[in-house]
């Protein structure tokens, strides 16, 4: 049974709250902002956005069992002749978070928080695959890691649990910073700077300016960051820190990565040295992106207490995670689907899969826009080609107005280059092609929806 309290105090103390029937306030045990699943002794919070009022929901929420509401000053009339307690406050969607950061205070769980342009999700459950062989761990489930995303995830977690892991995501400035002081991480981690978000973070810098902020809480509270010393901005960033510890494949680093070979269809052998003792790994997952998800969830992993045998027991239990380099064998081809985003780092990471999988002939990618790329969004994109030319990608089939600037590119080059205006075309494309003896990757940014490709070659095979 959950031990944390939200009580008559907190609510008083929450900015700008108004109590009204503060008599009938019990002490409750939860907090929901779904009036259709309201758990036993809760508080209801009626979120309030620009196209969405939560306060329209209040009855329902109490029908469905809640003790205690929260509201918009400007809604109480919606709410006036209640006899519930009633907490009217200027933005429920702060006050949201104000309540997670009390609820934070109560936990006893050590947080690990993990930011980065890619690979957060991935490392996020390979860590929560590896720790659950010793501890009982809660994570951010699916991509539920925004300003609403994190305090619902710290105030699902309760005293039961060892360890809590939680993703933090970001695309404007200042959202990092307001995430990590709700989850007040004793663990921190940036996977990596790269090139995501730019219409909002400008360049490279600003991402890492963003990202930091998770770093900066930490290191300010005497918390261990994890740097990825193979990452040149966080290399130079982690040199000034006190509390780190380092893991990287190339750079000098605590923990340090070998991959020492791919089988034929792209998983890797890892060779792990740490304080003067080495073990190999071989891991169910696919490509190099991958390799260095698990070595940094290994970092850390091994900081917690692990053992050699524990963690070779998580490995073994290893499952992508969905439309992340998410791999389908059929009879007579290979299916990878990394349809949940793309950035040209995980682009590249994707192409140099391809290339490491021996076990087809042919390779095919099929690739949508990559987007919030900024001013040089174009360049970006056509940057791609060098890539796939060194991976030797044989048929690059494209949709998207940024994708066709690569396809003029390729069209002059040895790779079979088909540019598609239409998805319905590019889907009856699919359907006829011959895909014997072939790999194929779909990858494009989440507005692309390029999964609907992947079942469409799902498809032809039931």
């Amino acid at each position: 049974m959950n031990n944390i309290k939200i009580t008559l105090e907190d609510l008083f103390n929450l900015p700008g709250a108004v109590i009204y029937n503060p008599d009938n306030y019990k002490p409750v045990t939860a907090v929901s902002i779904d009036s259709r699943n309201i758990p036993k002794n809760a508080l209801f919070i009626a979120i309030k956005g620009k196209k969405f009022n939560g306060s329209k929901f209040i009855k329902s929420a109490i029908k469905n069992g809640a003790r205690a509401i929260v509201i918009n000053k400007h809604d109480f009339n919606n709410a006036r002749n209640l006899d519930i307690p009633i907490v009217t406050v200027p933005d429920t969607t702060l006050t949201l978070g104000s309540i997670a950061g009390l609820w934070r205070k109560k936990l006893k769980t050590k947080i690990i928080a993990i930011t980065g342009s890619s690979g957060k999700t991935s490392t996020k459950d390979i860590l929560v695959q590896l720790l659950s062989e010793k501890f009982s761990v809660n994570k951010t489930i699916g991509n539920n890691n925004n300003h609403i995303g994190v305090p619902l995830t710290i105030l699902s977690t309760g005293n039961k649990h060892d360890i809590l892991i939680v993703e933090l995501g970001t695309n404007h400035f200042g959202e990092i910073k307001y995430s990590t002081e709700i989850v007040q991480p004793d663990f921190a981690l940036i996977t990596n700077i790269g090139n995501s978000h730019l219409e909002f973070f400008k360049n490279r810098n600003g991402v890492f300016k963003e990202k930091s902020a998770l770093i900066n809480f930490t290191e300010t509270h005497k918390g261990i960051s994890f740097i990825n010393n193979d990452d040149k901005i966080l290399n130079q960033y982690g040199r000034n820190l006190v509390n780190k510890f380092t893991f990287a494949f190339n750079a000098k680093a605590d923990v340090k990565g070998f991959i020492s070979g791919y089988n034929n269809e792209g998983q890797p052998e890892i060779l792990i040295t740490y304080a003067n003792r080495s073990f190999k790994l071989a891991i169910p997952l696919y490509g190099q992106q991958n390799a260095k998800n698990f070595l940094a969830a290994v970092t850390i992993a091994l900081k917690c207490g692990l053992n050699l045998k524990q963690i070779k027991s998580g490995a073994k239990k290893l499952v992508a995670a969905d439309k992340r380099l998410k791999v389908r064998k059929f009879r007579k081809f290979m299916l990878i689907d990394d349809t949940y985003n793309a950035n040209p780092e995980s682009m590249k990471s994707s192409f140099e899969l391809l290339n490491k999988i021996s076990a087809y002939k042919q390779r095919i990618a099929i690739i949508g826009d990559m987007f919030e790329l900024g001013k040089d969004e174009i360049n970006l994109h056509k940057g791609l080609f060098p890539v796939i030319r060194k991976n030797k990608i044989d048929s690059v089939f494209t949709i998207g107005n940024r994708m066709k600037y690569l396809n003029e590119l390729l069209k002059n080059s040895e790779t079979e280059a088909i540019h598609f205006k239409s998805r319905n075309v590019l889907k009856s494309f699919l359907n006829k092609r011959n895909f014997v003896n072939t790999v194929i990757l779909v990858k494009g940014s989440r507005g692309m929806k390029m999964e609907e490709f992947v079942q469409v070659i799902i498809d032809r095979e039931i």
